[in-house]
């Protein structure tokens, strides 16, 4: 059960997830922050990244912040 952190910057003009260099995700995200559509988009993107069921991926911390701590319960 890895546990990432991840820098979130709603309203990017395209989405995507890289590791940064200090070990930290950067997570551009294209839906605004506003009811959860951010959260939801970002869940999506790390499932897909790291080949997981959305189901799997937990925002465990920061879910109203640009700082998250995400967890993935992928086997």
């Amino acid at each position: 059960m890895p546990t990432i952190q991840v820098r979130v910057k709603p309203n990017s003009r395209a989405s995507t997830l890289e590791q940064g260099s200090d070990g930290v995700w950067l997570a551009r995200l294209k839906a605004p922050p506003v009811d959860g559509k951010a959260n939801a988009e970002l869940v999506a993107l790390i499932a897909k990244q790291f080949g997981c069921r959305k189901a799997d991926v937990v925002i465990r911390s920061g879910a109203g912040g640009r700082m998250k701590l995400v967890r993935i319960d992928a086997p």
